[in-house]
């Protein structure tokens, strides 16, 4: 019974989207890589007669960078909401909903709504799609035989502790390429609070990443997927769904290789990614036709079957695998989520001056 109502649902979809195909008949996409279903855009197309023209980012400063310099050229994007969506609202470049052309939006977890609501008043510009964390992936049996059998797993050390780091560097630790997560992990590690951007803390920071950048292998955000999976690297600092769509493909090669994820018992970063249309879109109605079809709970429940990341859909859970339900990787504890710390937007010199802390360490100058 659900299946046929769902059915029946597409097909009113389709006939709405109808004179959405003719007036706007390609839709240009800029989103996170592996962050989406593996058939969405093709049923999106086929559904709409839409053409997606689909491009891929591995950080938020790629995507933040195009649309400050103005015509991108893209309908829909997806940044973090905190602080990028944040400060892109405040440049106003994000142009507002049209909500009548959302009928899906109802789905929307309203608690996940409400956490956005002082970034967004009333939700007038950003639509949640996924959200997760972002901790360490690391090799088990290898982190184990460098370590020992009783070595804490659970610790930023692994990573920010030059000791202990050093003994990891042999089979390879990666950092995101990513100041804004970078920071944040080093500051929860120290015990200072996230929000802190003092010239003091940057420092102090700064002087942390430093003295363990010889043990880092290399700096980048989306390639530690394949390497944790092919066993080409120990530790990982990363975001939840991307370590776990590691271990997957661990699991699937079967050549012995054991991922695991693990939020710090220190602390780490907890975020909310949001589908946004910029203020010079070019297709704003087919960007709202696929901001929609999104929001439909099968739609949005197989990507994250796909990707192992908890979407924002209240109505989607019942869709979304068991094992992706069930696993506090995806899905944290209560006694986890009491450690997560949210970002919160550094002002412009304090950027400024992150940017340069940042470069001077990745290269070593």
């Amino acid at each position: 019974m659900v299946k046929r109502l769902y059915s029946f649902a597409v097909l009113l979809g389709a006939l709405s989207y109808g004179s959405i195909a003719t007036a706007d008949s390609e839709l240009h996409v800029y989103n996170w890589s592996d962050y989406i279903g593996e058939t969405t855009v093709a049923d999106f197309e086929k559904e709409t007669g839409i053409k997606v023209v689909y491009d891929v980012y591995d950080s938020n400063e790629i995507l933040e960078a195009k649309l400050l310099a103005g015509r991108s050229g893209y309908d829909v994007v997806f940044p973090t909401a905190r602080p990028f969506a944040d400060r892109q609202l405040k440049a106003g470049i994000l142009q507002p909903l049209q909500k009548d052309l959302l009928s899906n939006y109802g789905n929307i977890d309203p608690v996940i709504l409400a956490s956005l609501a002082d970034l967004d008043p009333q939700n007038n510009h950003m639509v949640p799609y996924m959200w997760g964390t972002t901790g360490i992936g690391y090799n088990v049996d290898k982190v184990k035989s460098l370590l020992g059998e009783d070595a804490p797993v659970n610790t930023w050390a692994l990573i920010f502790n030059p000791e202990i780091a050093g003994k990891l560097a042999s089979c390879g630790i990666s950092l995101m390429d990513d100041a804004t997560e970078v920071f944040a992990a080093a500051k929860i590690y120290l015990g200072i609070d996230a929000s802190d951007f003092s010239k003091a803390t940057q420092e102090a920071v700064a002087a942390l990443v430093a003295k363990t950048r010889k043990n880092i292998r290399y700096f980048h955000s989306s390639q530690y997927i394949n390497d944790l999976a092919n066993g080409d690297l120990c530790v990982a600092h990363g975001y939840s769904g991307d370590v776990l769509q590691a271990r997957a493909r661990a699991e699937e090669a079967e050549k012995g290789v054991n991922v695991a994820y693990t939020v710090p018992q220190e602390g780490a970063v907890v975020w909310s990614d949001v589908m946004v249309i910029p203020k010079d879109a070019p297709n704003p109605k087919a960007a709202h036709a696929f901001i929609n079809y999104l929001m439909q709970p099968e739609v949005i429940a197989s990507a994250s079957n796909a990707v192992a990341y908890a979407n924002a859909n209240a109505k989607a859970t019942p869709f979304v695998d068991e094992a992706i339900r069930n696993d506090p990787g995806v899905y944290p504890a209560e006694a986890t989520r009491q450690r997560l710390v949210v970002l919160i937007a550094p002002s412009n010199n304090e950027t400024r001056a992150i940017t340069r802390l940042w470069t001077r360490i990745k290269t070593g100058k």
